[in-house]
């Protein structure tokens, strides 16, 4: 039987020193690849930055990522589909990171990367009941079709369920990585967490790849995370932060349908980018469109430091996955329920207290 050192420490330190490796080959060659971030020269209403920054942080990730798969994982059909639409989720990224495209190809590439990995086989076929016993059943409707002389079964709302689970995480997660350091802390914390409640049921020998797929992307993040806090010299960029985003999501789907674990790991990214939709939609705005009302831009505003917002971020992600390691579905709902609440009325406060220190200053002027 596998043990913990070759199902998570080794996958960890050999997607370590490949991320930090490549990382500082991407920064060394970012000119080449044309990632290189103006700030002068590239006018975003979310940059925070006001040195020249390469932006291509996914590639680095990506290529540990990958090569850490192929060494340590049998090459089978879904392992094929998450690196694929892995593929498809850092090429859009990339084309983001040399020249900004409109936010809604970037969505169809996202749409394409998940769609790949449920026709893997990859798909939620239950969800625990949060609010009472037994589970919710997503198996059914179900639609049968013959492909290439093999009859198929199309589980409808499992894969529905998935598509927007993927797709959804991908940007929440993406959403949260403004500041140095901020992203790859958290995503680091979320994947050691997936990598620990696998390794839990390591007895089942079909978490065996879930734990060593964790660990790769724990180490990917780490050996980059030297490179991007505060000051930073590379970021993830749109490919490294929806890459991000993609392989949590895709994790917490494999690791026994652990959704609301994750769910309540990344509760500040995922409840930070969902009263950002709201928001956006009642204003008439395009929910995919960017702008500085995230809630790290609103703590810079209060006073926050980078640095503090970083390990902000780290701080309470770190302490929710300890809690959520502990909790049953109905416990964290609840929870989770409540730190919507405390997100909410925490961004009322610096909004309020923002709009209030603009009206002293023009009362002061």
């Amino acid at each position: 039987m596998p043990t913990l050192l070759n199902l998570f420490v080794l996958p960890t330190l050999v997607s370590l020193i490949i991320s930090a490796t490549a990382t500082f080959l991407v920064i060394k060659n970012a000119k080449i690849l044309k990632v290189l971030d103006d700030p002068q020269k590239r006018a975003h209403p979310a940059t925070l930055h006001t040195k020249v920054v390469p932006r291509g942080g996914g590639l680095a990730l990506f290529a540990a990522i990958l090569t850490t798969s192929l060494l340590f994982l049998p090459t089978d059909q879904r392992l094929i589909g998450i690196l694929i639409g892995a593929g498809i989720i850092v090429l859009i990224g990339f084309l983001d990171d040399r020249r900004d495209i409109n936010p809604y190809w970037r969505l169809i590439g996202q749409f394409l990367a998940a769609a790949v990995v449920v026709a893997s086989g990859i798909g939620i076929a239950f969800l625990s009941n949060p609010i009472g016993f037994g589970v919710i059943d997503l198996s059914h409707p179900q639609i049968q079709f013959d492909l290439f002389g093999t009859t198929r079964h199309l589980w409808v709302l499992s894969a529905a369920f998935a598509l927007v689970w993927i797709i959804g995480l991908t940007n929440a997660v993406s959403w949260s990585s403004g500041v140095d350091g901020q992203l790859s802390g958290f995503v680091a914390i979320a994947a050691a967490v997936i990598a620990i409640l696998s390794f839990h049921y390591s007895a089942d020998i079909t978490q065996w790849p879930i734990t060593v797929l964790a660990a790769a992307t724990l180490g990917a993040f780490l050996g980059f995370l030297p490179y991007h806090i505060y000051p930073q010299k590379i970021m993830p960029g749109f490919s490294g932060a929806t890459l991000a985003g993609f392989m949590l999501a895709v994790l917490s789907i494999l690791t026994t349908a652990k959704v609301g674990t994750l769910l309540l790991v990344l509760a500040i990214p995922v409840t930070d980018a969902g009263y950002i939709v709201i928001r956006r939609i009642l204003s008439g705005k395009s929910p995919v469109k960017g702008d500085r009302s995230h809630l790290h831009h609103r703590l810079l505003n209060a006073g926050w430091s980078k640095q503090k917002i970083a390990f902000f971020y780290w701080g309470i992600t770190a302490i929710l996955g300890i809690t959520a390691l502990r909790l049953n579905a109905t416990e964290k709902f609840y929870t989770m329920v409540g730190i919507v609440l405390l997100v909410g009325a925490l961004i009322i406060w610096l909004t309020s207290r923002s709009l209030f220190s603009k009206l002293q200053d023009l009362d002061n002027g």
